[in-house]
């Protein structure tokens, strides 16, 4: 059961790279892709942290309210 959650969970990830369009941005090159998830890992590590998640989720209630249509 744990690994079909953890299977879910990777696929839905997956598919928010994909909404976020940095397949497309970055001709699908994981190496910028995993840039910028670990530029953003290291963000969150430091002194701006609930700025950055403020901002964040700020930006990305937006755009899960633009692709859902509603």
């Amino acid at each position: 059961m744990k690994r079909r959650e953890r299977t879910r969970q990777l696929i839905e990830l997956g598919g928010l790279v994909a909404k976020a369009g940095l397949i497309e941005l970055t001709d699908d090159d994981r190496a910028v892709i995993f840039g910028l998830m670990v530029e953003g890992a290291a963000t969150l590590r430091g002194e701006r942290r609930e700025s950055a998640l403020a901002l964040w989720r700020r930006r990305g209630r937006r755009a899960f309210h633009a692709f859902s249509g509603g």
